[in-house]
């Protein structure tokens, strides 16, 4: 019976999920070309934009991996909250540097933007599937999430198998008509339910295990000090010597480089180039921080599920929060947090999905002749989306462990692309050969460090000394070669405010159409 109640509460909110995704179209006659798809028409407002940009950050890591963290290791997991709050104070200055470029030269994302800064549409394609290869983990972790979400709160009458499909076919079944107005609408069924719950969940676990948070925090001084301080439980020395390497060297360098990286990860940038003006941006990047708080829940609720449900390991230490829920609440309640943790799937799986479908669309096969005008990248990019999440699904059930190795360097791998997005935005002498010749060093050697388990190096973030070399790199071959002959002028080339400004005029005075056929 508590099966039937819990999968059934699942199931009427996942059918309301894909109707709410399908009722974003209403009004937009038919889903309107690429643009309209792929960053909202670039028309999303405020509440929109915040939501779904906090969906980002608020994934099924935050109910899974985030007690998980906590139950194995404790303190480390705060670099989570910690390099979250740095991005968005970065994010208030890029956002709309990157906003403005897309909308005066008509981009819809990050493999436009290199194509267009360096005159080389074929780069874009590279970019696109370097990218693509470092986010498609983040769509078989989601798939895995969202299963052992559903397996778990159907008290086991789903098996993983059909519970990975359901999240497939769910996600897919809106993100390929709705796109990113159709996530935006449901990041506010999710955060809705999220808020909701996690506050719940924050008051009632205490109380109902510990009588309080007075005895619960006592108690996890007294038994469990070492969860309270890096490098945290098994961490070994100061700076990360030893054990789990997760001390304060390895916690400031991979907040460092994740602030830097969130900032241009292609989901994120399509958040931004979905704003309807920069100042929307601005306002986001000062209240998303607020939203981190709800990050503690799960944290503490890991911690409290090393008294309540002792010895999980390994990947089963990664369903702490869930062994409380279903231990401590009616079938109905379980049914309702598993709904708030699927969304938080949902919602970044389906951002996942678009962007690979868009810079499919725009930059790869759009060099193909039949699929080069306009009309039909959106066509292509739907596909891709189809085919992403399709090849994302089959890995999870032939050959997860391919992926979980990918997800070792996707956000390490994703921050070689610094220099050629952001630094060639805002300085002109960076040749084309002396970015790609950095971005090829970074890739390789991050993947030589992660791959031959030198991650962290010395205590620091592999992915950091990656682009360390990365920079180097690109510095000494611009130095040592001619400047790039690219005619264009600097503001044809370079984001700056006048850009930004040229972008707001335009948005009173032209179409989204006009936009689509801009140059680039």
């Amino acid at each position: 019976m508590n099966a039937v109640v819990a999968t059934s509460v699942f199931a009427v909110f996942m059918v309301a999920t894909v109707a709410l995704g399908l009722l974003a179209l209403r009004g937009r006659g038919g889903g309107g070309g690429l643009d309209e798809w792929s960053v909202g028409g670039r028309s999303l407002g405020p509440v929109f934009i915040w939501v779904l940009m906090a969906g980002e950050g608020y994934t099924s890591f935050s109910y899974l991996g985030a007690a998980g963290w906590g139950y194995n290791y404790g303190a480390p997991v705060l670099y989570v909250v910690a390099y979250m709050s740095c991005g968005y104070a970065i994010g208030y200055v890029v956002g709309p540097m990157l906003w403005s470029y897309a909308r005066r030269h008509g981009l819809v994302g990050i493999t436009d933007m290199v194509a267009h800064r360096f005159g080389r549409p074929w780069l874009g394609a590279v970019v696109a599937v370097l990218a693509t290869v470092f986010l498609l983990p983040y769509i078989q972790l989601q798939i895995t999430g969202m299963g052992v979400v559903l397996s778990v709160i159907s008290y086991g009458a789903v098996s993983l198998n059909w519970a990975y499909f359901v999240a497939f076919a769910v996600t897919t079944g809106f993100v390929v008509v709705s796109g990113l107005r159709g996530s935006a609408w449901v990041s506010v069924l999710k955060d809705v339910l999220v808020i909701a719950t996690l506050g719940f969940l924050a008051l009632y676990v205490p109380l109902h295990y510990f009588d309080g948070y007075g005895p619960f925090l006592d108690r996890l001084v007294t038994e469990k000090s070492d969860w309270l301080t890096l490098p945290g439980h098994g961490g070994g020395g100061a700076g990360g010597s030893g054990g789990s390497g997760l001390g304060e060297v390895w916690f400031i360098s991979t907040t460092f480089l994740n602030s830097l990286t969130v900032v241009i990860f292609p989901t994120t940038v399509a958040g931004y180039l979905g704003a309807r003006n920069a100042d929307a941006l601005r306002r986001n990047a000062m209240y998303l921080p607020a939203y981190n708080v709800l990050l503690f829940v799960p944290m503490l609720l890991g911690l409290a599920a090393l008294f309540v449900v002792p010895g999980l390991a390994g990947a089963e230490s990664n369903l702490a929060l869930f062994k409380l829920v279903v231990d401590a609440l009616p079938a109905w309640a379980v049914g309702v947090i598993g709904v708030a943790a699927a969304l938080s799937s949902i919602v970044p799986m389906a951002v996942f999905m678009l962007v690979i479908g868009t810079m499919w669309g725009r930059s790869v096969l759009s060099l193909l002749p039949r699929l080069a005008h306009a009309d039909r990248q959106k066509s292509a990019a739907q596909v891709v989306v189809v085919v992403a999440g399709s090849l994302a699904l089959l890995l999870t059930y032939t050959a997860p462990n391919t992926l979980v190795r990918l997800s070792l360097i996707s956000y390490e791998g994703m921050a070689q692309l610094l220099p050629m997005v952001l630094l060639a935005l805002v300085w002109r002498r960076l040749t084309f050969r002396g970015a790609f010749s950095g971005l090829i060093v970074g890739v390789a050697v991050v993947c030589v460090l992660v791959f031959s388990g030198n991650d962290p190096v010395w205590g620091v973030n592999a992915g950091l000394v990656a682009l360390a070399a990365n920079l180097a790199v690109a510095l000494a071959v611009t130095f040592a070669g001619r400047p790039d002959a690219d005619p264009r002028p600097d503001a044809e080339v370079l984001a700056d405010d006048r850009d930004e400004a040229e972008g707001r005029g335009r948005a009173g005075g032209r179409g989204e159409d006009e936009y689509a056929a801009a140059p680039g």
